[in-house]
């Protein structure tokens, strides 16, 4: 029995957030700012008290390690852009995506636009998948609805274990009895 190509990524995108929330659940406020090497990308309170990311237009070599905060931004943003693209809405510049904080913010907006996403998700129809999407492939053409939906589950899975690692290693590292760094 073959399943449909849109409940065949609703089920992939599910099976990706279950293997996400198993580490957002177990997150501590600590564990976002936690710097696991000394180059690191992380997310910068300023002078207003907003996060800033790290950030470079081109990529460093050799690319920063980054922190659960750097990473849970980089989700909020490419999620909020690709929702917007999906839903042919202006997206807002990077620079507009703000990171809420450590801890249960952080966890909350990520679950809310987990909510927002399987919302449209569930909105669109078999019918849709084919329709043309240009994010997150800038400038590139011959991507559909289906390219952006199956690269959201790539990148969320992505995102969800370098979290996961992050979590882990920051615990054998710093639980008791451990070493820091």
């Amino acid at each position: 029995m073959s399943e449909p190509p849109l409940g065949l990524l609703r089920w992939q995108f599910d099976l990706t957030w279950s293997l996400f929330e198993y580490h957002l659940e177990r997150l501590e406020p600590a564990d976002f700012l936690w710097e696991p090497a000394t180059h690191c990308w992380s997310v910068r309170r300023g002078a207003d008290g907003s996060w800033t990311p790290d950030w470079a237009d081109t990529e460093p070599d050799p690319v920063p390690v980054p922190t659960i905060g750097w990473l849970t931004w980089h989700i909020g943003w490419w999620w909020t852009v690709t929702t917007d693209h999906l839903r042919k809405q202006p997206a807002p510049q990077r620079t507009d995506v703000r990171w809420p904080g450590a801890g249960e913010p952080a966890v909350a907006w990520l679950r809310h636009l987990r909510t927002e996403w399987r919302g449209l998700l569930d909105s669109l129809t078999d019918a849709d998948l084919g329709g043309t999407a240009p994010f997150p492939w800038q400038g590139e053409t011959g991507y559909t609805v289906t390219h952006t939906i199956g690269w959201v589950n790539a990148e969320l899975m992505k995102n969800a274990a370098e979290i996961g690692q992050l979590r882990l290693l920051r615990a054998s590292r710093t639980g008791p009895g451990r070493q820091t760094l």
